[in-house]
This record gives structure tokens, sequence and C-alpha cells, in this order.
């Protein structure tokens, strides 16, 4: 019989994968897997102001990578910079304000490995609480800035002549990024949540005919990964986190085998 641990880390993990799917379709589509790695960045930040000031580290995490987030949309307008430049940037820089805010923090024990790669073995019943209704509030966001969204992602000129507001839409998507990585971090950590975006995502993309099937193969592509990864990290005891994203490896892996069957019919 599973242990309650295992059942609280496929309920939560499970929760996870269905908000990822959608949000890693448009993290491919817009090509913003460098900004992904940013709020990621910007989450050890949020973490150490949360131990410091004793605040809930989710909330703290989403305040601190929303913050980072507007100054990005900000400084694109203020400056010259390439985009790929102001993300090194903001990335490098929370991230080494966040090491030495920690250095300060002598009198706190770090848990660095499960920062950096998560425990998803050790959630607790708040957290499941937080990512079953963080997690559909963000969706329910995403549903609502669908249209414009995916309007500027084809074509942003004729979605903001068409008085779609695409300024606004990707605002408020990059804010339910910040949100996603603030109830993700416990669970695959600063370095894999892009990962858990990205690969999903990128595997449905191989195997879909339209942005609606791409959209459900990746949150397919995310519950089963969750699955299998928790699997194998309960039979041959390796870290939960990075056994998720390995998971999803392989399932990316075998949708480039039908890639290449379906070239092969073609010729």
């Amino acid at each position: 019989m599973l242990d309650d641990f295992f059942i609280r880390a496929l309920i939560a993990g499970l929760g996870i994968a269905i908000v990822t799917g959608p949000l890693g379709c448009f993290v491919i589509w817009r090509r913003l897997s460098y900004f992904g790695d940013t709020l990621a960045h910007s989450a050890l930040l949020g973490v150490t102001l949360a131990y410091t000031l004793e605040f809930n580290i989710a909330v703290s995490v989403f305040i601190i990578s929303s913050l980072i987030a507007l100054i990005l949309i900000d400084l694109q307008k203020r400056t010259n910079l390439p985009g790929d430049a102001l993300l090194g940037l903001l990335a490098h820089s929370s991230l080494a304000v966040g090491l030495v805010v920690i250095g300060f923090l002598t009198f706190i024990r770090f848990d660095i490995m499960g920062l950096l790669f998560g425990d998803i073995l050790a959630v607790t019943t708040d957290d499941i609480f937080i990512i079953w209704i963080g997690g559909p509030l963000i969706l329910i966001i995403l549903k609502l800035i669908w249209k414009p969204l995916f309007a500027s992602t084809v074509n942003y000129e004729l979605a903001e002549a068409e008085g779609l507001n695409p300024d606004r839409a990707k605002a408020i998507f990059t804010i339910l990024m910040a949100g996603i990585i603030a109830i993700s971090i416990k669970m695959v950590g600063l370095l894999l949540i892009t990962g858990m975006l990205i690969i999903p995502a990128a595997m449905a993309r191989n195997i879909s005919s339209s942005p609606q099937m791409m959209v459900i193969y990746s949150v397919i592509g995310g519950l089963l990964s969750v699955i299998l990864g928790l699997l194998t990290s309960l039979e041959f005891n390796t870290a939960s986190g990075p056994s998720i994203i390995a998971a999803a490896l392989l399932l990316f892996i075998l949708s480039l085998l039908k890639i290449k069957q379906s070239i092969k019919l073609k010729n």
C-alpha cells in the first residue's frame, strides 16, 4: 500500500502538471524558455526574504517573481538592450542577491538541495491546498486572456490593430508564470521548474496537429511524467524532482520516434 506521503506528492504533482501544460505551450510558442529560468532564479530571493521576515514562502516567491517580471517589461521599454541581455541581467542579479542574503542568515539552516531540485515527497496538506486553489485560478485567468495572448503570439501588430490589448495580456501572463513558479518551487525546485514547463509542451508539439491538441497532450505528458517519476523515485530511491523531469524527457524522446515514423510514411 502506498504511504500517505506518496499520495500527497501524487496529488500535488498532478495539480502542478495540469497548470504547467497550458502555460508551457505559450512558453514554447512565444520562445520564453529563458524567461522561465529568470523567474525561477529570482525565486531564491523570494525564499530568503520569506525566511528573513518569517513570511509564507509561496506568497513571497510570487511577489518577488512578479516584481522581476514587471521590471523586465519596464526595462524593455526604457532601454535598447536585447531581450536576452535583460533576462540574463535580471536572472543572475536576483540569484546573486539571494545568495548574498543567505550568507547573512547564519542563524537559519537552508536545505539548498531542496531549494534547487525540490522535494515533492515532503509536501504537506497546506501545500496541496495552495496548489489546488492557486492552480485553477491561474487556469481561469489564462482562459480569460487566451484570445489576445494567442493572437499576439501569432501576429502582435494584428492583435494590436484589432484592439485586443496584447501588452496587458503579456503582463498578466508574466504574473501567471510567477504564480506557477511560486506554487511549484517546493515540488521541483528552482532549477527544474522550467523543465516542467518546457519538456511536456515540447513533447506535445511533436505529436500535435493544432494548438488545442498541443495543450491537451502537454497536460497528459505532464501527468504521465509525474506518475512515472514518482513511481521511479519510490522504487529506486532516486530524487523525486529530477525523476519527474527525467520521465518527461523519456516521453519527449518517444515523441521524436513518432516524427521519424511520420517522415518515413511521407517519403
